[in-house]
């Protein structure tokens, strides 16, 4: 059974870049729940959290496209070293001026935009890249071990984050993210990369336009990241409105905001685990629909708890729902695109799934001002419930992958 699970792992340059994607991931969880509670602090606005939230995911809204065809004409490996650099470079900054007691709100929106740059590159190469290390048989597998060191990372990171936060302060949260980049440089460097760019004279303009045209010739391709774009939009801003819920809505204090982030997280690796023995089943964009629809519900049923066993129960539960609806959704874009065009497809389909992010956290942020957050992610889950449901029964062409 284990083998079936970690089937990815037998290829060399899919574990060496596994292990190094994982550290650099526990610094960014290490770093968000540091960064989300540093924004509390300085403002006490759940609105001004959204911002920060919104500026970090925008850039991938806005550069994707450009970041998608880079990644079919440039080694992927150099792009991500590139993201990799910028990333470590914010992350000291912003560790310098935390621990010197210098750090404005402004510090922290400016960051965030960059990285989100950084990412909106580095993303579209990085999507690219994992498929070309396995065979195209066990790409679902390599996907979701890929999401297993995403997810594991957000357990593991918020904890560590949540005692160093207590213990010797935040700036070390910045900081030891900043020396976890290192991990993927040096991974990307011993890779052995068998793609070959084409050398081309085509317009980075004709080049999307390819990409665009390839989507439409795909009758499932488009409601696929119509759902990535909507899951985001209505499913993650409960994630970013976590520490409103650890501190406004059950007066606790930053651990308890850790429990909520670990019990999402370990549901999240759960989902994809399960997405890793299940291989290369048949059936997956029903079984993405049937997860979304549990995920909304899941959703509701968090946002109406005040009992903190309870919402850690909704938390893992939501988590696995999600994780097993991205997988599989990724899964079938991925399996769908031939690799010269994969740079290309995943940027849209990454505009779609991070885009979706920062409008559903600017109008999440909006809305909860006037309405609670309880009340407004419970109309988010409803909406997403109803959403699974119409493409499951209704509109059927991802439901029939």
């Amino acid at each position: 059974m284990l083998k079936r699970v970690f089937k990815a792992f037998h290829y060399r340059d899919f574990r060496i870049l596994w292990m190094g994607a994982c550290t650099s991931s526990i610094g960014t969880w290490m770093q968000e729940i540091a960064q989300n509670w540093l924004v509390l602090q300085l403002t006490n606005s759940p609105f001004l959290l959204s911002i920060d939230a919104f500026l970090g995911d925008i850039p991938i809204f806005l550069f994707s496209l450009v970041g998608g065809v880079l990644a079919d004409r440039v080694d992927r490996r150099f792009i991500l070293i590139g993201s990799q650099v910028v990333q470590m470079l914010s992350a000291t900054t912003l560790a310098i001026l935390v621990a010197t007691n210098h750090v404005q709100i402004w510090h922290v929106f400016c960051l965030s935009f960059v990285v989100g740059t950084a990412q909106s590159f580095g993303g579209p190469a990085y999507s690219a890249l994992v498929p070309s290390l396995v065979s195209k048989e066990d790409v679902p597998n390599a996907i979701a071990l890929n999401s297993i060191q995403f997810n594991l990372a957000r357990v593991i990171g918020p904890v560590v984050g949540g005692l160093a936060m207590k213990y010797v302060g935040s700036a070390w949260c910045f900081g030891l993210n900043a020396l976890s980049f290192l991990a993927v440089i040096v991974s990307l460097l011993r890779l052995d990369i068998n793609f070959s760019p084409p050398h081309t004279g085509e317009s980075v303009l004709t080049s999307m336009k390819q990409g665009f045209r390839f989507i439409g010739t795909k009758a499932a391709m488009v409601p696929l990241i119509l759902i990535a774009f909507c899951m985001t939009f209505l499913a993650f801003p409960m994630i970013v409105f976590l520490p409103v819920f650890a501190k406004i809505v059950f007066a606790r204090d930053a651990m308890t905001y850790t429990l909520f982030m670990a019990s999402s997280g370990i549901g999240s690796i759960t989902g994809a685990l399960t997405v890793a023995w299940l291989g290369d089943i048949k059936n997956k964009g029903r079984i993405a629909l049937s997860a979304l629809v549990a995920m909304g519900i899941g959703m509701v049923c968090f946002s109406q708890s005040r009992s903190i066993p309870l919402s850690c129960v909704m938390l893992f539960f939501t988590g696995s729902m999600l994780m097993l609806a991205f997988t599989m959704i990724s899964s079938l874009v991925q399996l769908i695109t031939p690799n010269d065009m994969r740079g290309r497809v995943m940027s849209v389909y990454m505009v779609a799934f991070r885009g979706g992010m920062p409008f559903g956290e600017l109008l999440t942020g909006s809305l909860v001002a006037k309405l609670t957050a309880p009340t407004v992610l419970s109309i988010n889950g409803l909406v997403l419930a109803v959403l699974g449901l119409y493409y499951l029964l209704v509109q059927r062409k991802v439901a029939e992958l």
